[in-house]
């Protein structure tokens, strides 16, 4: 198990008054009895809206802060007390913030790096170019970082993020900010690393896009507890069982009563809804597909942010 957590709480005691008048302390709790683990090789979302207790829970695990209550582990180390020793099993990439140096190259921002994880320059430069090969970065490690687009440096912090082998990644909105191509190549490389290394990736993001092409397990915070924590597959079991299906015809149908959920009727079109834990599908098309040609069917389920806000929604 590389990740425990459990009871994590942690409260903030926050200040409100002016200058003249006694300050009023007030109690925020920010994270309240969350649990869960992670284990080896996993790649999991930890999502939530703004506020939700997301980045605090990032701050207790990589032990930046320390919890007001509860037990946490990580790669056998309490971050709290162990936090030198843990750095060196997990890295750490948030969208927002670069741990390259904007004024050195990009291989020179490594053997600092490098250097910071006491590898000795021959087992730097070793590094350096099993990870320019891993990542396919070769030409940009002697351009100055600041030089380099956005989605050029977001590639770079991940491949920095591993220089030392950590067992343990913590990606924070990885592709924030980046256009598709660039969104693509980057999911391309964390699913290579976890399948290559056997990385542990703890990702967190609001582009729904990087939770359905990454993860197989979804664990959604709010208000600072745990609203659901189950695999992709079991939450489109539970929450997408809904199929709007579209089918096109070769000519116009004519038909007199359908008995299904109809959504719409034109010419050779026929778009209509399925609710898959009352109807079969198959009987559905079978049933469709007798009345003529069909030349194109879609069929497509509830998006994955939609089903995210009805949690949301159920929980409020």
């Amino acid at each position: 198990m590389q990740i425990c957590v459990e009871n994590l709480k942690k409260t903030f005691v926050i200040k409100s008054g002016g200058i003249i008048k006694t300050k009023k302390k007030t109690e925020v709790k920010a994270v309240e009895d969350v649990s869960f683990t992670v284990e080896k090789g996993e790649i999991v979302a930890f999502i939530g809206p703004n506020g939700a207790g997301k980045s605090t829970t990032i701050k207790m695990l990589t032990g930046i802060i320390q919890p007001t209550e509860g037990k946490i582990e990580v790669a056998g180390f309490n971050p709290s007390k162990d936090r030198k020793k843990l750095a060196y099993k997990i890295g750490c990439m948030f969208g927002q913030k670069s741990q390259l140096y904007m004024h050195l190259t990009v291989r020179d921002s490594y053997k600092l790096l490098c250097s910071i994880y006491d590898l000795d320059s021959k087992q730097a430069e070793e590094k350096i170019e099993e990870i320019a090969n891993l990542f396919k970065i070769h030409d940009l490690l002697n351009r100055v970082v600041r030089k380099l687009s956005l989605g050029q440096r977001m590639i770079c912090e991940i491949a920095g993020s591993i220089l030392h082998n950590p067992e343990i990644i913590f990606l924070d909105e990885p592709t924030i900010g980046l256009d598709i191509f660039a969104k693509a190549r980057i999911r391309e490389i964390i699913k290579k690393m976890n399948e290559e290394k056997g990385t542990t990736i703890f990702l967190t993001s609001h582009d729904i896009g990087d939770v359905e092409a990454l993860c197989n397990r979804i664990i959604i915070i709010n208000n600072g507890t745990i609203v659901t924590d189950s695999t992709i597959d079991e939450l489109k079991s539970k929450y997408l069982s809904t199929k709007v299906v579209k089918i096109s015809y070769d000519s116009d149908i004519i038909c007199k009563k359908i008995e299904y959920n109809v959504q719409k009727l034109e010419h050779n079109q026929v778009e209509l809804i399925i609710d898959t834990n009352r109807e079969n599908i198959g009987d559905a098309l079978a049933y469709f597909t007798s009345l003529g040609n069909i030349v194109d069917i879609q069929i497509s389920s509830t998006p994955l942010e939609d089903v995210i806000k009805k949690i949301y929604q159920e929980r409020r």
